[in-house]
């Protein structure tokens, strides 16, 4: 397959920008760059160019290689800068962000240059993912580019997408494979779900019964309702899914040449069946019938669960160098606390009026041993303690506040929610289900809707609009146990989440536009077998 066909169609000239994209540029570029200028001209490089590789830019050469190779280049790396046909720098020259970067192709009598500048590797990568889509190749072996100036950074500076892999593991070729498409479009965070209530994906070495006994289930035997005390003689004969502590580094420092952080999430307190199943002593209801109750929680007033959280978690922030740390924190059943003895003795004793402020107590103790491990905490929103469905069994919390740098992660409930937690003084990612839950079928969240998502909800001033970390495009297991379920749920959706992460929301481009835009990489996506000839966008 010819790499440079990944010429996406996008309308991104300083008129265009000027005038609401008004009228069409010969710069086509998907997300749309920042500032273009284009006096229309092109010229003409040879496939085989010298580059010059600042190495302050810090960016791995064996990946440059890579990368200049799906472009179109061989590169013959050159320590002199002012020979080379390309240069990659860093400099102030590419803007003011990390992830900024100015890219200027230019001809002065015979002499033509491709010249990079970037504030760091990230923007670098970025840079030559926009010329990738500017290249063009000829039949003669040269290698055509539009003669332009393009300064360009991002509006968010979070543009993730979560995979679950507990419900149904795919390994690491798969992940590789979407980390690709990632750094393609220039998202920068990769949330990977790796535990919840069928299956435990990652390797702790102080409990290996996690991987031993609880990596082995899927999402198939949890929706058929198999009782528990039936798993073991089910499952004996067959191997653990996971990933290994070696796998993980490789697959962290796989995405960290592509300029993308990993965010691995851990469940509390809820979404634990797995780790109960191979601990019973972990869980509420668990420890007293001395084997796993479905759905338990995690009794967090037990010393013992502490530490086995605070062990679990110092294994995973030494795989994880992102700083960042998911919690989980969503759909906790509170009945297993309420029905537990001991639990409401301690919050009668700790004066805890709630069952919600017990989750926001237990969850401040793990930011705070998460933030003195110098790493940053993040939940789906119930971590605020509210009632975010309006259910009627559940109370609010009451006493307790979460801990200050927190970062809440909006998927559920009145949207209002989010003006709550800015004015609080958190920190959101939005990443509101009814727009970016990429297991819903397209009849539900059809690719216009999509993009038609806006991470900044009404009502949000001005100057709060950078509380609004940007969001996250999610893509839960429960109905993906194939490699061709996942292409068909998350493709084309992904590319209209990197329109909405990258750009100004003042600034995107309509629909229609995006459509004709989208076609090149739509047929590129098809060659791949991303895309099937199944109708997605109504």
């Amino acid at each position: 397959m010819n790499n440079l066909s990944f010429a996406f169609i996008v309308f991104t000239s300083v008129a265009c920008l000027q005038a609401g994209y008004a009228q069409e540029s010969t710069i086509r570029v998907l997300p749309e760059p920042k500032q273009v200028t284009a006096p229309g001209n092109y010229v003409t490089f040879p496939v085989k160019m010298s580059v010059y590789l600042d190495k302050n830019l810090s960016i791995d050469r064996e990946y440059a290689t890579v990368l200049l190779g799906e472009i179109g280049i061989e590169p013959v790396f050159t320590l002199q800068r002012k020979q080379a046909h390309l240069s990659l720098v860093r400099g102030k020259q590419g803007g003011k962000g990390a992830e900024s970067y100015r890219l200027q192709v230019t001809v002065h009598g015979d002499k033509q240059a491709i010249q990079v500048a970037a504030n760091t590797g990230t923007g670098a990568i970025f840079a030559l993912q926009t010329l990738r889509q500017l290249v063009k190749s000829q039949a003669d072996g040269q290698l055509t580019v539009p003669v332009c100036e393009i300064k360009d950074e991002p509006y968010f500076s979070w543009r993730a997408f979560m995979l679950d892999e507990s419900r149904h593991f795919h390994g690491k070729e798969m992940v590789k494979q979407l980390l690709d498409e990632m750094v393609r479009l220039k998202f920068n965070t990769f949330h990977w779900h790796l535990v919840d209530d069928p299956a435990w994906r990652i390797e702790i070495k102080k409990y290996p019964l996690l991987t031993e006994i609880s990596s082995k289930g899927d999402y198939t035997h949890m929706s058929k309702g198999i009782d528990p005390a039936k798993w073991d003689s089910l499952y004996q004969h067959k191997p653990g899914l996971f990933y290994t502590q070696q796998d993980i580094r490789e697959i962290v420092a796989y995405a960290a040449e592509r300029g993308i952080r990993i965010i691995p999430e851990i469940e509390v307190p809820g979404h634990v069946s797995a780790s109960v199943y191979a601990y019973p002593w972990l869980g509420a209801s668990s420890k007293k019938a001395g084997k796993l109750v479905p759905g338990d929680l995690y009794d967090v007033t037990d010393p013992k669960v502490t530490q086995f959280l605070h062990d679990v978690l110092d294994e995973i922030i030494g795989l994880f160098p992102g700083g960042i740390i998911h919690i989980g924190g969503d759909e906790a059943n509170y009945a297993h606390w309420q029905q537990s003895e001991p639990i409401n003795a301690f919050m009668k004793k700790e004066g805890i009026p709630t069952y919600a402020d017990l989750q926001v107590w237990a969850i401040n103790r793990l930011s705070t041993y998460i933030a003195s491990k110098g790493y940053q905490m993040i939940g789906w929103n119930e971590i605020t303690g509210d009632n975010v469905r309006g259910e009627a069994h559940i109370e609010a919390s009451q006493s307790e506040k979460l801990a200050p740098g927190t970062i809440v992660q909006f998927w559920d409930g009145e949207v209002t929610l989010i003006n709550k937690a800015i004015a609080k003084g958190y920190d959101v990612v939005n990443s509101n289900r009814f727009f970016t839950y990429l297991d819903y079928p397209y009849e539900t969240t059809s690719l216009e809707k999509a993009y038609s998502f806006n991470p900044i909800p009404d009502g949000i001033a001005p100057q709060d609009r950078k509380k609004i970390l940007g969001l996250g495009c999610q893509l839960w297991g429960e109905f993906t146990p194939t490699t061709a379920r996942i292409y068909y749920q998350l493709f084309p959706r992904l590319a209209a989440f990197a329109v909405i992460g990258w750009v100004d929301p003042d600034q995107k481009p309509t629909y229609e536009q995006f459509i004709q835009n989208f076609k090149p990489i739509e047929d590129v996506w098809k060659e791949k077998g991303y895309l099937s000839d199944q109708p997605y966008r109504n």
